[in-house]
C-alpha cells in the first residue's frame, strides 16, 4: 500500500455524544446519555477540535481484525458502516461503542472515564473528502483554579476538568478502504502493557496496514532495540560506539528514498560478524514480536521523523556533563588515567 496523505486541518465535528463507562470488574456503572451535546457554541467547537484532533497530525494507519480474521464482524466496524450509511443512527451508535467499551472493561487496571464518540466531516485522506468517526476516551481529571471578579470583588474557586491538549485515548475510524477493514488511526497515551493493550487488541481490534510508513517505524525500533542490547552485548561495545551505530542507521534512513536491507546492514554494520549477528537478531525480533518487514520498500519521512526522537545521541557523564553526539566518532576518544578515572577527550575545529 502506497504512503497514505492525511489532513484534518479543515476537518469540522457537527455531532457528538458523551456517555459515562466505567469499569464493570471494579463494580463501576456504565451511564448513558438520551442524547448529543449542544456543541454549537464557535469556541466549544475550537476547543474540541483541539482535544480531539490535536494527536492525531501524523498517524499510522492500521485498520479492523477480528479472532477470526473476518473483519466485517468486528463490533466497532459494524457500528462505523452503520452511522456512515445513515448520519441519523449517530448517537444510537455511539450508545452501542458505550456498552461495548463498557463489556470488554474487564481487567481491574482498566480506567472508568468519560467517553465522547463525534461525528467528523471533512478530513482528507489520499486527496479524497472523508467522513470519519471519533471515539475518545478521558480517563484523568485535572485540578484548576477559576478565579471570578466582580467590580473590586474578586472570588477564587476550584474544580477537576479535562485537560484539552492531553487526550488519554482516542480512535479516528475513516470512511475510506472499508471493503479492507477502514483507515482507523489511534492515540493511547501514557499506557504501557495491559491498558496499551486493551485498547488496541481488545476494544478496537486493529492491526497496522503493511505500507511504507509501518515498515519504516518498525525496522528502525528493531534496529534500535538491536544496537542497545544484543550488539552492545555481543561486541562489547562503549556507548560512544553504540551511539555512532545508531547515528549511521538514522543516516541511511535520512538519506535514501528507498530501503534495501542487504545494503542497509552492509553500511551500518560493516563487518560480516556483526552483520551475521544483525540477521540472527532481525529473525527472532520478527518472530516474536509476529512481524513481517519487508527486504525493501519506500522510506516514509514521517516514520523517520517520529523514530528520530528516540534515537538519542546523548552521551551523559555522571551529572556534570551531557554531550551531544551527531557525527564522526573518531573525534571523542575514551581514557582511563592512571588514578583510575575515566575521561573523554574531544577534538573540534571551531567553538560556536
Amino acid at each position: 500500500m502506497a504512503t497514505n496523505s492525511w489532513q484534518i486541518e479543515l476537518a469540522t465535528i457537527p455531532l457528538v455524544s458523551a456517555h459515562y463507562v466505567g469499569n464493570r470488574n471494579n463494580g463501576h456503572e456504565l451511564i448513558l446519555s438520551e442524547k448529543p451535546l449542544d456543541t454549537d457554541d464557535h469556541r466549544m467547537n475550537e476547543l474540541l477540535f483541539t482535544y480531539f484532533l490535536g494527536a492525531f497530525r501524523e498517524p499510522e494507519m492500521n485498520h479492523f481484525t477480528f479472532s477470526n480474521d473476518d473483519f466485517k464482524l468486528n463490533p466497532l466496524y459494524q457500528f462505523a458502516c452503520s452511522v456512515f450509511d445513515n448520519k441519523g443512527d449517530f448517537h444510537l451508535q455511539s450508545v452501542n461503542i458505550a456498552r461495548h467499551l463498557f463489556d470488554v472493561s474487564n481487567h481491574p487496571q482498566i480506567k472508568s472515564g468519560d467517553l465522547f464518540v463525534a461525528y467528523i466531516d471533512g478530513v482528507i485522506f489520499n486527496n479524497k473528502e472523508c467522513k470519519a468517526i471519533g471515539i475518545f476516551k478521558s480517563e484523568n481529571k485535572q485540578n484548576f483554579l477559576k478565579l471570578y471578579q466582580e467590580a473590586n470583588k474578586f472570588d477564587l474557586y476550584y474544580d477537576a476538568g479535562i485537560n484539552v491538549d492531553k487526550l488519554d485515548k482516542g480512535c479516528l475510524i475513516v470512511d475510506a478502504d472499508r471493503e479492507e477493514g477502514f483507515q482507523v488511526c489511534i492515540v493511547d497515551r501514557g499506557n504501557k502493557g495491559t491498558e496499551a493493550q486493551f485498547w488496541k487488541d481488545q476494544f478496537l481490534q486493529i492491526t497496522p496496514w503493511a505500507d511504507e510508513y509501518h515498515h519504516t517505524k518498525e525496522f528502525l525500533s528493531l534496529t534500535k532495540t538491536y544496537v542497545t542490547t544484543q550488539f552492545k552485548e555481543d561486541f562489547n561495545i562503549n556507548k560512544t560506539e553504540e551511539i555512532d551505530v545508531l547515528n549511521r542507521s538514522m543516516e541511511y534512513f535520512k538519506t535514501h528514498e528507498t530501503f534495501d536491507k542487504e545494503e542497509f546492514v552492509t553500511e551500518v554494520f560493516h563487518e560480516p560478524e556483526m552483520i551475521k549477528s544483525f540477521h540472527n537478531f532481525d529473525t527472532q525480533y520478527q518472530e516474536t514480536h509476529n512481524l513481517e518487514i519487508e527486504q525493501s520498500f519506500e522510506i516514509s519521512p514521517s516514520a523517520v521523523k517520529k523514530q528520530q526522537k528516540v534515537f538519542k545521541s546523548i552521551l551523559k557523564l555522571d551529572k556534570n556533563f551531557t554531550i551531544y553526539i551527531h557525527g564522526n566518532r573518531e573525534q571523542i576518544q575514551p581514557g582511563t588515567d592512571p588514578d583510575g578515572k575515566r575521561f573523554y577527550k574531544v577534538y573540534y575545529n571551531e567553538e560556536n
